[in-house]
C-alpha cells in the first residue's frame, strides 16, 4: 500500500467521523418531542462510547 493510500484512507475515515458528528449534532438539536418520535438517541454501540477503552474490560 502506497503512503498516498493510506492518507487517503486516513482522510475518508476523518470525514466519516466529521459527518457522523455533524448528524449527531442536529438530531441532538431537535425538540425533545421529535427526538421521541424518530426514536432518538438510541443507545450507542459504538467505540465512542468512552475514551477509556479499558472501560469495556472493568
Amino acid at each position: 500500500m502506497s503512503m498516498f493510500e493510506t492518507l487517503a484512507r486516513y482522510g475518508a475515515a476523518f470525514k466519516n467521523a466529521r459527518e457522523a458528528r455533524k448528524s449527531e449534532r442536529v438530531l441532538n438539536s431537535l425538540p425533545i418531542e421529535i427526538q421521541k418520535d424518530i426514536g432518538w438517541p438510541v443507545t450507542p454501540r459504538s467505540k465512542r462510547l468512552s475514551s477509556n477503552t479499558w472501560g469495556r474490560f472493568l
